[in-house]
Protein backbone atom coordinates (compact mmCIF):
# COMPACT_ATOMS: atom_id res chain seq x y z
CA UNK A 1 0.00 0.00 0.00
CA UNK A 2 1.41 3.24 -0.90
CA UNK A 3 1.13 6.24 1.38
CA UNK A 4 0.91 8.88 -1.38
CA UNK A 5 -2.30 7.20 -2.70
CA UNK A 6 -4.12 8.85 0.13
CA UNK A 7 -2.49 12.37 -0.07
CA UNK A 8 0.21 11.83 2.12
CA UNK A 9 3.82 11.78 1.51
CA UNK A 10 6.85 10.43 3.45
CA UNK A 11 8.54 13.16 5.36
CA UNK A 12 11.82 13.69 5.14
CA UNK A 13 14.03 16.07 6.88
CA UNK A 14 13.17 18.39 9.68
CA UNK A 15 10.57 20.77 9.59
CA UNK A 16 12.06 24.80 10.15
CA UNK A 17 10.16 24.57 13.61
CA UNK A 18 12.00 21.83 15.12
CA UNK A 19 14.93 22.88 13.56
CA UNK A 20 14.72 26.22 15.88
CA UNK A 21 13.45 24.27 18.84
CA UNK A 22 17.08 21.99 17.96
CA UNK A 23 19.20 24.43 17.62
CA UNK A 24 17.66 26.82 21.42
CA UNK A 25 18.00 23.45 23.19
CA UNK A 26 21.70 23.08 22.00
CA UNK A 27 22.45 26.84 22.56
CA UNK A 28 21.09 26.86 26.09
CA UNK A 29 23.29 23.43 27.04
CA UNK A 30 26.58 25.32 25.43
CA UNK A 31 26.07 28.24 27.29
CA UNK A 32 25.79 26.24 30.69
CA UNK A 33 28.52 24.32 29.93
CA UNK A 34 30.65 27.52 29.03
CA UNK A 35 29.46 29.47 31.82
CA UNK A 36 30.83 26.32 34.45
CA UNK A 37 34.25 26.37 32.41
CA UNK A 38 34.29 29.93 33.07
CA UNK A 39 33.87 29.69 36.52
CA UNK A 40 36.30 26.60 37.12
CA UNK A 41 39.23 28.45 35.39
CA UNK A 42 38.35 31.52 36.92
CA UNK A 43 38.60 29.98 40.56
CA UNK A 44 41.52 27.97 39.89
CA UNK A 45 44.29 31.15 40.66
CA UNK A 46 42.62 31.22 43.65
CA UNK A 47 44.16 28.18 45.18
CA UNK A 48 47.70 29.94 44.11
CA UNK A 49 47.11 33.26 45.20
CA UNK A 50 45.88 31.47 49.09
CA UNK A 51 48.78 29.46 49.13
CA UNK A 52 51.20 32.05 48.90
CA UNK A 53 48.78 34.43 50.82
CA UNK A 54 49.70 31.28 53.84
CA UNK A 55 53.10 31.02 52.89
CA UNK A 56 53.79 34.54 53.05
CA UNK A 57 51.88 34.58 56.47
CA UNK A 58 53.54 31.95 58.01
CA UNK A 59 56.99 33.16 57.43
CA UNK A 60 56.32 36.41 58.58
CA UNK A 61 55.12 34.49 61.78
CA UNK A 62 57.50 32.65 61.86
CA UNK A 63 59.92 35.50 61.91
CA UNK A 64 58.56 37.28 64.94
CA UNK A 65 58.04 34.30 67.08
CA UNK A 66 61.72 33.24 66.58
CA UNK A 67 62.83 36.70 68.30
CA UNK A 68 63.66 36.75 71.63
CA UNK A 69 60.57 37.67 74.79
CA UNK A 70 62.25 39.60 77.64
CA UNK A 71 61.90 41.88 80.05
CA UNK A 72 64.38 44.31 78.50
CA UNK A 73 65.39 44.97 75.06
CA UNK A 74 68.08 43.09 74.11
CA UNK A 75 70.26 46.61 73.87
CA UNK A 76 69.71 46.73 77.82
CA UNK A 77 72.53 46.75 80.14
CA UNK A 78 70.33 44.21 82.04
CA UNK A 79 68.71 42.15 80.08
CA UNK A 80 70.23 39.13 81.45
CA UNK A 81 69.37 39.29 85.12
CA UNK A 82 66.13 41.88 85.20
CA UNK A 83 63.18 39.69 86.62
CA UNK A 84 60.90 42.35 85.32
CA UNK A 85 60.42 45.22 83.38
CA UNK A 86 61.33 47.66 86.36
CA UNK A 87 64.70 45.79 86.51
CA UNK A 88 65.53 47.27 82.96
CA UNK A 89 68.83 49.60 83.48
CA UNK A 90 66.58 51.86 80.57
CA UNK A 91 64.86 50.19 78.00
CA UNK A 92 62.15 48.02 79.08
CA UNK A 93 60.72 46.11 76.07
CA UNK A 94 57.18 46.85 74.90
CA UNK A 95 54.87 46.50 72.35
CA UNK A 96 56.44 48.98 69.93
CA UNK A 97 59.66 48.99 68.30
CA UNK A 98 63.20 50.49 70.51
CA UNK A 99 64.13 53.72 68.82
CA UNK A 100 66.39 53.46 65.78
CA UNK A 101 65.29 49.64 65.27
CA UNK A 102 63.86 48.60 61.95
CA UNK A 103 63.34 45.25 59.93
CA UNK A 104 65.25 46.38 57.43
CA UNK A 105 68.30 48.02 59.05
CA UNK A 106 71.00 45.34 59.20
CA UNK A 107 72.67 47.75 61.99
CA UNK A 108 69.41 47.76 64.28
CA UNK A 109 67.21 45.55 63.25
CA UNK A 110 64.53 44.66 65.22
CA UNK A 111 65.42 42.04 68.10
CA UNK A 112 62.50 41.59 70.17
CA UNK A 113 58.90 40.02 69.34
CA UNK A 114 57.40 43.42 70.84
CA UNK A 115 59.40 45.34 67.93
CA UNK A 116 57.04 43.84 65.09
CA UNK A 117 53.76 45.39 66.75
CA UNK A 118 51.86 48.05 64.04
CA UNK A 119 54.79 46.40 61.26
CA UNK A 120 53.15 46.85 58.21
CA UNK A 121 54.53 46.18 54.18
CA UNK A 122 53.18 46.99 50.90
CA UNK A 123 54.96 44.61 48.61
CA UNK A 124 56.70 41.32 50.48
CA UNK A 125 60.06 42.00 50.64
CA UNK A 126 62.46 40.09 52.45
CA UNK A 127 64.35 41.45 56.23
CA UNK A 128 67.12 42.93 54.27
CA UNK A 129 64.78 44.74 52.52
CA UNK A 130 65.60 43.16 49.13
CA UNK A 131 62.73 41.86 46.66
CA UNK A 132 61.82 38.54 45.88
CA UNK A 133 62.28 37.80 43.13
CA UNK A 134 58.56 36.23 42.49
CA UNK A 135 56.76 38.24 40.27
CA UNK A 136 53.12 39.70 41.49
CA UNK A 137 54.33 39.86 45.16
CA UNK A 138 54.83 43.41 44.99
CA UNK A 139 50.59 43.46 45.00
CA UNK A 140 50.23 41.32 48.19
CA UNK A 141 50.48 43.37 51.64
CA UNK A 142 51.46 42.27 55.41
CA UNK A 143 51.14 43.86 58.82
CA UNK A 144 51.38 42.76 61.81
CA UNK A 145 49.42 43.22 65.31
CA UNK A 146 50.45 42.10 68.92
CA UNK A 147 48.47 42.04 71.97
CA UNK A 148 49.21 40.79 75.57
CA UNK A 149 47.02 37.66 75.98
CA UNK A 150 48.75 36.34 79.54
CA UNK A 151 44.97 36.03 81.13
CA UNK A 152 43.56 34.55 78.49
CA UNK A 153 46.01 31.92 78.18
CA UNK A 154 45.57 31.43 82.16
CA UNK A 155 48.39 33.20 82.89
CA UNK A 156 49.20 35.53 86.46
CA UNK A 157 50.80 38.42 83.95
CA UNK A 158 48.97 39.26 81.30
CA UNK A 159 52.32 40.46 79.95
CA UNK A 160 53.81 36.75 79.87
CA UNK A 161 52.01 35.64 76.38
CA UNK A 162 51.77 37.74 73.54
CA UNK A 163 49.24 37.03 70.94
CA UNK A 164 50.25 37.46 67.14
CA UNK A 165 48.31 38.59 64.62
CA UNK A 166 49.43 38.22 61.10
CA UNK A 167 47.29 39.29 58.13
CA UNK A 168 48.29 39.10 54.68
CA UNK A 169 46.52 40.70 51.40
CA UNK A 170 46.49 39.59 48.39
CA UNK A 171 44.84 41.06 44.95
CA UNK A 172 41.43 40.05 44.57
CA UNK A 173 41.43 38.07 47.71
CA UNK A 174 40.07 38.67 51.19
CA UNK A 175 42.66 38.57 53.66
CA UNK A 176 44.07 35.89 55.01
CA UNK A 177 45.32 36.54 59.42
CA UNK A 178 47.20 33.62 60.84
CA UNK A 179 47.35 33.74 64.36
CA UNK A 180 50.28 32.64 66.90
CA UNK A 181 50.94 33.12 70.18
CA UNK A 182 54.56 33.54 72.53
CA UNK A 183 55.36 33.17 75.59
CA UNK A 184 57.88 34.36 77.71
CA UNK A 185 59.46 31.10 78.89
CA UNK A 186 63.03 32.76 78.92
CA UNK A 187 62.83 36.69 79.79
CA UNK A 188 66.55 36.69 80.39
CA UNK A 189 67.68 35.57 77.07
CA UNK A 190 67.99 38.10 73.97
Amino acid sequence: MCIERYGLRAQRGLTLIELVVFIVVISVGLAGILGVLSLVNRDTVNPMLLKQQVAIAESLLEEVQSKPFTFCDPDDANVETATNPAGCASLQQGLIPAAGESRYDPASPFDNVGDYNGFAMAGIRLPTDATILVSGLEAYSARVAIIQAGTAMGLAENGDALRIDVTVGAPSMPDLTLTGYRFRYAPNSP
